[in-house]
């Protein structure tokens, strides 16, 4: 068996391997699957890969970056700039970002969030934001560790 719950256990020690960021491809999308399930947002490859190819064809901005220990894939973050009108540049928006619970603590997130604001400080922008919902509370420690502040109150509504 070579799908993503194969890959999920066979390298119980993800923090020996130095941690690689790339763009995620199409071919990625099976490999997405375990992080946006467990980040609360189950898809499978099919619909994670038409996902990657409307992002990459309608939003010029848009990264969807990957880390890997090896072959095995072990988070994902995504990328966006928009430009707004009340501040002299666009804002780097990271929409989502994820890293699997077995290489939680290792270095992964922050790598990803390293590799994002290198990205958006090379576009010259000033701010970067990170959209985390309160289902995800308990990455706001981590967030502020790395220098975020709270930024405000999101508000939404499903149409």
């Amino acid at each position: 068996m070579a799908g993503p719950e194969h890959r999920r256990g066979a390298d119980p020690e993800p923090s020996r391997r130095p941690v690689i960021v790339r763009d995620a491809t199409l071919d990625d999308a099976s490999a997405i699957v375990p992080l946006l399930d467990d980040f609360g947002y189950p898809a499978d490859a099919r619909t994670i890969a038409d996902r990657l190819d409307a992002l990459y064809s309608t939003d010029p901005t848009c990264r969807v970056l990957i880390a890997l220990a090896g072959d095995r894939v072990l988070g994902f973050a995504t990328l966006h700039s928009t430009p707004v009108l009340h501040r002299p540049t666009a804002v780097g928006r990271i929409t989502a970002i994820a890293v699997h619970p077995s290489a939680q603590g290792q270095g992964v997130g922050r790598e990803l969030l390293r590799a994002a604001e290198a990205h958006f400080r090379a576009q010259g922008l000033g701010r970067v934001e990170v959209t985390s919902g309160p289902t995800h509370a308990k990455a706001y420690p981590f967030y502020r560790r790395l220098g975020y502040e709270d930024g405000g109150v999101r508000f939404f509504k499903v149409m």
